[in-house]
């Protein structure tokens, strides 16, 4: 039964992805593959000749799928690409979670593929006639190729959280729930306020989720000023450091603020970095602001790392996945 409900969900993902496609835009369904997809997270497989990787085809897809992630202290990429030609996209090579596959010397097209060789598995494939042609195509669907991507990658990280860690009194006391692996534990638990984290080898990774009242967010400030103002009130408050500091957001740089949509609800994203005043310690944080209507609030869930010297992109992610699955219990 669960595998069927995750097919389910998962072609319902890929139709969803690909709604606004245009009619020569297909979804192409191959049920054969169960092998299973391999690839560290954020992994791309590029398939095209090493002409093509080495011309202007390549430079585009380079400057636009290994652009910096928004948010991080250092500059980390989209996505970690790999490039091959079609010939060696074989065996183990074509397991890829994700792959993008440029076809020359075609009419031109974009064709979403799932689970063509494994499963989870997406793969997209670009045709054209020209480099003109193919760079128009992807610079057109760029959007939607990103977003599927991640869309898979979310849900395979979240697929493999099998036992989920209890949290006591989150559903009574906030009224949702969130599936985390049990190697995170609850440091923090009140009826208003959750702090969960779990120790990495050179820091922490750390979420947080509490509720805020509509009339917190002031008319006369701006969308970032009202959530840097939310942020250094209630996680200043509420998250523990050593004395004399006080977790805020760095005041240097000012945070990148999207809208979205999350579990059906108007959801403000904020990528930025936290630090503790007058101490040397920063890091990364990714925040949700979800708009309940329902119970009219501000429904805030948040994860941030602290692990100095050593890449971070992975470990939001992992964060990300675990605050996507957030429920609403009515």
């Amino acid at each position: 039964m669960i595998k069927k409900i995750s097919l389910v969900c998962f072609v319902l993902f890929a139709v969803m992805a690909c709604k606004n496609n245009k009619e020569e835009n297909k979804v192409v369904l191959d049920e054969g593959a169960y092998a299973r997809s391999s690839g560290r997270p954020n992994t791309l497989t590029i398939v095209m000749d090493n002409r093509f990787w080495e011309g202007g085809i390549g430079e585009v897809l380079r400057k636009n799928l290994a652009a910096a992630v928004p948010g991080l202290p250092q500059e980390e990429p989209m996505f970690t690409i790999r490039q091959m030609p079609s010939t060696a996209f074989t065996g183990f090579a074509n397991k890829s979670r994700c792959f993008l596959k440029i076809v020359n010397n075609k009419e031109v097209g974009f064709k979403i593929l799932k689970n063509k060789y494994a499963r989870p598995q997406i793969g997209i494939v670009i045709s054209g006639r020209t480099d003109e042609e193919i760079i128009n195509t992807f610079r057109t669907h760029k959007a939607e190729i990103i977003q599927t991507f991640k869309a898979v990658e979310i849900l395979n990280k979240q697929q493999l959280v099998k036992t989920p860690l209890v949290i006591k009194g989150l559903d009574t006391n906030l009224g949702i729930s969130l599936s985390a692996p049990k190697s995170y534990r609850v440091a923090k638990a009140s009826k208003d306020f959750y702090w969960i984290r779990k120790n990495i080898s050179h820091g922490t990774m750390n979420i947080t989720a509490y509720e805020v009242p509509l009339n917190f967010f002031k008319d006369s400030l701006s969308i970032t000023q009202n959530i840097i103002s939310m942020r250094d009130t209630y996680g200043g408050d509420n998250i523990v450091v050593d004395e004399g500091g006080r977790f805020i957001t760095e005041a240097a740089y000012s945070p990148y603020i999207k809208e979205i949509n999350m579990a059906n609800f108007d959801t403000y994203e904020t990528r930025g970095t936290w630090e503790v005043k007058n101490k040397w310690m920063a890091g990364p944080f990714v925040n949700y602001v979800i708009k309940d209507t329902k119970k009219n609030r501000l429904l805030v869930l948040e994860g941030f790392v602290f692990a100095p010297s050593i890449n971070k992109r992975d470990y939001v992610f992992e964060l990300e996945a675990i605050l996507k699955t957030v429920k609403f219990i009515d």
